[in-house]
């Protein structure tokens, strides 16, 4: 996730909007959870209950879901990338690998949240690449680690504030 403890995760509007949506629903949906749940325990033995598990089970992930959609959102910066030239999150990035300009990839330097909103892939700046470029300016060559224990170089070829 794209997170410091300075600044928060950055979000577009509309992608705060969604999340702020699937909280309120999780929250609207807690009654109709624990009716369930006491249905389930009517039908008898609790160490042979299928059913009541799986409601317990069920519980349980939307219950962690809404405290991370609440921590989420209570950390989140809402609006429009910050116009730099550095790499930051919240931009659109292109990159060539090993310097080769025909080798290109085109992607968004942000968090998961955003991904729903957009065609681009992606990147987190916690991944490696991410945490190579953030920072670094069009025209920059930077290297970084792949999970796998690759090295792989990367030229800044453009980069552009994310419009949504």
């Amino acid at each position: 996730m794209a997170t410091d403890a300075n600044q928060g995760t950055w979000l577009t509007q509309e992608a705060f909007d969604r999340l702020k949506s699937e909280l309120d629903e999780l929250v609207a949906n807690r009654p109709l959870m624990a009716a369930e749940i006491n249905a389930r325990r009517e039908e008898g033995d609790l160490k042979e209950n299928g059913g009541y598990h799986a409601a317990r089970d069920e519980q349980g992930k939307q219950e962690g879901r809404i405290r991370q959609l609440q921590d989420l959102l209570r950390n989140a910066k809402v609006g429009e990338a910050k116009e730099s030239d550095e790499i930051q999150i919240g931009t659109v990035v292109t990159i060539a690998f090993d310097g080769d300009p025909d080798d290109t990839e085109k992607f968004l330097l942000g968090s998961r949240e955003i991904a729903a909103t957009t065609d681009l892939t992606v990147y987190s700046p916690d991944s490696a690449l991410g945490a190579a470029i953030l920072g670094h300016k069009i025209g920059d060559t930077v290297a970084y680690k792949t999970p796998k224990g690759l090295d792989i170089s990367v030229k800044i070829v453009e980069a552009e504030k994310f419009l949504g």
